[in-house]
């Protein structure tokens, strides 16, 4: 499995996944869930893949091989060349679409899952930084200011931090923090998820990523904030008011 989490605040962009693939106690393997292009002061485009392996390594390499056409084509329309991001998810849906209706009987006569989800996130000159969550079907939904963040994967573990704390003014800095405990909190309760991280931050209006990194396990930054955080919920957990019996 997987966990990706990208949120969308009036301030930027922040993407977090993590590496793990698991199809088995004894298979267990790295492999790269974030893509990103950019097209220097005029667009940035995040991508981040969950479900079946195969469907989406797929509909990455149809993205890439658009743009490879049309080198020589410039009638060919590509992340790089669409219109609006909202466009961009289109191509992500149409891919994931025709990705599916090639292997999916396949895939699900051996016995596995089809299924994928894929977000996709960016800015594009003279339009507004967007999010949207691009489902098997090749059909999406885009983030709100009433949700601003989606999760694919193992969701449920990281979900209630960001529920509690997530707000669309929140600065970029706190993002990065909040998603990251929630990545932490993934980590801790399922071992289907593990490091390296990748994380990606763009703000708004700037047509690039600021931060593209990839988070090892010992990275000290990640390694404070899971130490930080497990020590003070402790801490409030034992400050809490107590239950009394019922009569």
């Amino acid at each position: 499995m997987t966990y990706c989490v990208a949120v969308r605040v009036t301030d930027g962009l922040v993407l977090l996944s993590d590496t793990r693939t698991n199809a088995g106690i004894d298979n267990i393997s790295r492999f790269a869930k974030m893509f990103t292009w950019e097209v220097s002061g005029e667009r940035a485009i995040g991508i981040l893949c969950s479900g079946n392996l195969s469907i989406t390594q797929g509909v990455i390499t149809r993205l890439n091989k658009a743009i490879e056409k049309s080198a020589d084509d410039p009638e060919i329309e590509t992340v790089l060349n669409a219109e609006s991001i909202y466009r961009i998810a289109e191509l992500v849906g149409e891919a994931m679409q025709a990705q599916q209706d090639r292997y999916r009987e396949s895939i699900q006569a051996g016995g596995a899952g089809a299924d994928a989800m894929i977000l996709v996130a960016g800015q594009r000159a003279g339009g507004r930084h967007r999010l949207f969550m691009v489902y098997s079907a090749g059909n999406f939904v885009e983030a709100t200011d009433d949700t601003p963040y989606f999760q694919i994967g193992e969701h449920k573990y990281g979900k209630p931090i960001l529920d509690r704390v997530l707000r669309i003014d929140m600065p970029l800095e706190q993002v990065v923090k909040a998603v990251c405990v929630s990545m932490d909190s993934t980590l801790h309760s399922n071992l289907s998820v593990g490091m390296p991280l990748d994380l990606a931050v763009m703000r708004a209006d700037s047509f690039a990523f600021q931060t593209r990194e990839r988070i090892e396990a010992d990275d000290p930054r990640f390694i404070a904030i899971s130490r930080e955080w497990g020590e003070r919920l402790r801490a409030a957990f034992r400050t809490l008011p107590g239950m009394t019996a019922a009569p």
